[in-house]
């Protein structure tokens, strides 16, 4: 069992940055790949960006390229998400997941076992 606690949502101003961390706890860190999904209301789980089990690989949704890295590390069994450039179409519920394919990047939820309760990023124009 691996438990995920997502931290540092909050209300920006667009153009502004947040960055988002996920603490994991209980089964061994570097044995998932980590990722982070977006979630707004009446709208699908979106993916956001995703990276494996040593960092030396990640992956980004079309939508935010360029402007979100996704991060690992290892000595605090964190993954960070840096959000530069925010606009309002980024406001949702960001949660972060763990999947047992440690070696790639997926990208859909399905991939992943262990969810956060999820973390609000709300963008005012």
């Amino acid at each position: 069992q691996v438990q995920l606690v997502e931290s540092g949502g909050g209300l920006v101003q667009a153009g502004g940055s947040l960055r988002l961390s996920c603490a994991a706890s209980g089964r061994t860190f570097s044995n998932y790949a980590m990722a982070w999904f977006r979630q707004a209301p009446g709208k699908a789980r979106e993916f956001v960006a995703a990276i494996n089990w040593s960092g030396r690989s990640t992956k980004t949704g079309d939508s935010v390229k360029g402007r979100f890295t996704i991060s690992r590390d290892a000595a605090k069994n964190t993954v960070y998400l840096q959000m530069n450039s925010l606009k309002p179409e980024d406001t949702a519920n960001y949660y972060c997941a763990a999947s047992r394919a440690q070696y790639y990047t997926p990208v859909s939820t399905s991939q992943y076992d262990y969810w956060g309760q999820g973390t609000q990023v709300t963008v005012s124009s």
